[in-house]
Order: C-alpha cells, then structure tokens, then sequence
C-alpha cells in the first residue's frame, strides 16, 4: 500500500479559508493555482517525510514546512502523513496547538 496523506478537519478549514482569501484578493486562478501547488508539497512531504523542520517546541513529532507566506504542519505517522495545520507563518504559532478555538 502507498503512503498517503490526511487532512485533519483544522487543516481542511484552513484551506478553505486560504483559497477563499486569495480569490478575494488576486481571482480565482491564483487560488486554484495556490491549491495545486498545496497539493503538490502535500504529496512532496509523503514521499520524503523528513524534509520539513522538526516543531517539538511546538508538539512532540510535528514538522513544518513552509509553502510561499504559510507553514504546512504535518505528522508522520508509520507510513502516512497526517496534515495538522495550514497557516499563516504571521500566525501566534505557540498559540496554535493550545487553543481548540483557533
């Protein structure tokens, strides 16, 4: 079996809110083109899951890796890759994980 990612319900409303913001701001296509290059990191991250930054500071396992002005937070988990988070690198990063309400 291939390996796959997942995406936690938070990192899902993230993505929808990213691309809602950016067809707002610069049209469709560039928000289409954003979500194809997520994918595409998304699918970069599974087959090499130690390429993005260890966040133990943040949660034990997690890594980060950064896609234009946002940080992708994912976690391995055996073969798969679980996607936690897709923010804003801007964003109060020690508050990210705390707050339920984020």
């Amino acid at each position: 079996m291939t390996a796959q990612f997942r995406l936690t319900q938070p990192a899902t409303k993230d993505i929808e809110e990213i691309a809602d913001f950016i067809a707002q701001q610069a049209g469709l296509s560039q928000s289409e083109a954003f979500l194809s290059k997520l994918e595409s990191k998304f699918f970069n991250i599974v087959t090499f899951p130690q390429i993005g930054r260890k966040r133990n500071e943040i949660l034990t396992n997690v890594r980060s890796i950064t896609l234009d002005k946002y940080l992708i937070f994912y976690l391995p988990i055996g073969e798969d890759i679980e996607i936690l988070r897709v923010v804003s690198g801007y964003r109060d990063l020690s508050r990210l994980f705390a707050d339920p309400d984020e």
